[in-house]
């Protein structure tokens, strides 16, 4: 089962146009140009799912309506950071598998994602997510156009932590994990948590809150949300961890 944050951490390399985070039960649009270029594995590009083009999902649905539940995170476009332009791009996993996998099986990801293995591992944690009903939508992230991180969002008021903690409608949660070490422990994570809390907020007017559940032993990603401008707000006994609940509040992010 995977965690629920993990700033944690390859290479990657052609290039294609894309439009516009630990275990749990189941971590200002700029107004910038629309696209990104996104850089791939050499044996992925010809395997790219247009994301203009409706993918069927579970039942024959469509990703869009399956998506509703996160009000379409696949058109919320860049984000401006002091570390460049920042794009959610949902997980294609055809396209996207070996690099995730990748990640999965760095050391200090697998201690607390839990998802060390072959590709099939990964395939199927990110399978359950996109053959689900939209409750959970994994991500890649992607810096100045090259893949360096992996997220989940996920409604945390439809997800099984909401049995741990006094959920409110909306709530909106965050797994992370950074894919190189050389992007760990410089504050990328703290700059990225913030940046995608608050793109969270800004798209999801009906969310009043972003909540992550790190493990209490990843000292790093609970020290990277409490620099984001989450408060921690709990420890939580979850199926299979202490957790801290980390919470950032609408009301608040003006001022932390």
């Amino acid at each position: 089962m995977p965690p629920t944050d993990s700033s944690t951490n390859t290479d990657v390399s052609p290039s294609i146009s894309v439009s516009t985070d630990n275990r749990r039960g189941t971590t200002t649009d700029s107004g910038m140009d629309d696209t990104l270029d996104l850089t791939l594995e050499p044996d992925a590009v010809d395997l790219v799912i247009p994301p203009t083009v409706p993918a069927a999902g579970p039942g024959g649905l469509t990703e869009s309506l399956v998506d509703d539940l996160l009000d379409d995170i696949s058109g919320w476009g860049p984000i401006s950071t002091a570390h460049g332009a920042f794009q959610l791009v949902p997980v294609v996993p055809a396209r996207d598998l070996h690099i995730i996998t990748r990640w999965m099986n760095d050391p200090a990801v697998a201690e607390f994602w839990e998802l060390a293995g072959p590709e099939e591992t990964t395939h199927r944690h990110l399978r359950a997510q996109l053959d689900g009903d939209g409750r959970s939508r994994p991500c890649l992230g992607v810096l100045d156009g090259t893949p360096m991180s992996y997220w989940e969002i996920y409604r945390a008021d439809l997800d099984p932590v909401a049995r741990y903690y006094p959920s409110r409608p909306h709530d909106t949660g965050i797994h992370l994990l950074i894919g190189k070490v050389a992007d760990r422990g410089r504050g990328l994570g703290t700059a990225l948590l913030r940046a995608v809390a608050d793109h969270v907020l800004d798209h999801r007017p009906a969310c009043a809150r972003v909540i992550a559940e790190p493990d209490l032993r990843n000292t790093p990603s609970v020290a990277a949300f409490l620099g984001a401008g989450f408060r921690f707000a709990a420890e939580l006994e979850l199926r299979d961890k202490r957790a801290a609940l980390m919470i950032r509040e609408r009301a608040l992010r003006h001022l932390l």
